[in-house]
């Protein structure tokens, strides 16, 4: 095969392991095929000054990455799932999901052993309204600041005693190598993951046949299943960045787990459910699971704009 497949990534480190990552993937399972990346930056790696929910939400960090697919610089784009948006633009799809990392948060603090250790009035960063939410619940005592910045930025502030701690998706930690800062694993219980989390996503232009055949070989089946399934919940709640939502899914033989969250960084009220079925379901489980959480008031915490 004498090919050549050009990745659209963002610049950050993270970004670029990913890119790298299905770059790597590509070339082993396509014997004669060439991946090249095509770096760029994007709003949301720009504005570091506001809170996400504040600018736009997480679709401003692939924006110009659809542009660059949409003008011919670019055949796919590599993005965690948890950035992209439940509603795609018109021309694009997700071509494959790839196997998920470690999909929980991580509690990172270099004098802290875990978020029960810290002490009352405690700095605490984070960009996420889920993270928020969810740790107001447990230590309503802590101090919660916003965020920004990739992993690496994230991780400096906190050296450089801007916080006492902060929290970061685990998968992002040991994707760089810094799975030693990853000082203790939130739970579910604790904080239940975002949608997605975890797993890294490849779009594609809509009906692409000739590039979704070349990703096949990278399709994760159980991934993709958990994460859809995951994915039809927040698109039937219409879910944002300007709202805490979350949900993650198990499979156990041939039954799928999802239990999902909503919650109001506003009034502290998080509502909680749990579903399971058959994966075969696996969609219309997470559509029925957001229809659990609408019925116990989750569009009056949804309509509530931060």
């Amino acid at each position: 095969m004498n090919k050549t497949i050009k990745i659209a990534t963002r610049k950050s480190p993270l970004a670029l392991w990913q890119a790298n990552h299905v770059k790597s993937r590509l070339e082993s399972k396509h014997s004669g095929l060439k991946v090249v990346l095509v770096e760029m930056t994007t709003k949301g790696d720009q504005i570091l000054n506001s809170p996400l929910s504040k600018i736009g939400g997480k679709g401003l960090f692939i924006k110009e990455l659809e542009q660059g697919m949409m003008d011919g610089r670019a055949d796919i784009a590599v993005h965690s799932m948890k950035d992209i948006p439940y509603e795609l633009p018109s021309g694009f799809e997700i071509g494959a999901i790839l196997k998920r990392e470690n999909p929980f948060d991580a509690f990172v603090s270099n004098r802290f052993s875990s978020l029960e250790d810290l002490p009352k009035g405690s700095r605490v960063g984070t960009c996420s309204m889920r993270r928020l939410v969810q740790i107001k619940k447990v230590r309503p005592d802590l101090t919660i600041l916003d965020l920004r910045g990739n992993v690496n930025t994230r991780l400096k502030k906190l050296d450089d005693n801007e916080y006492d701690a902060i929290i970061l998706a685990c998968a992002g930690l040991i994707r760089l190598g810094f799975e030693d800062r990853i000082k203790q694993q939130l739970s579910e219980n604790v904080s239940l993951p975002a949608v997605g989390q975890g797993a890294v996503g490849i779009e594609v232009r809509l009906n692409d046949e000739k590039i979704k055949k070349l990703l096949e070989p990278l399709i994760d089946q159980e991934t993709s299943i958990r994460v859809s399934a995951e994915r039809a919940m927040n698109a039937q709640l219409e879910g944002s960045c300007s709202v805490a939502i979350a949900a993650y899914s198990t499979i156990h033989s041939d039954t799928i787990n999802i239990t999902g969250l909503v919650g109001s960084a506003e009034t502290g009220e998080i509502l909680r459910q749990q579903i399971s079925g058959p994966i075969g379901s696996a969609e219309l489980l997470g559509i029925e699971l957001a229809e659990g959480l609408i019925s116990k008031g989750a569009r009056d915490i949804l309509k509530v704009k931060i």
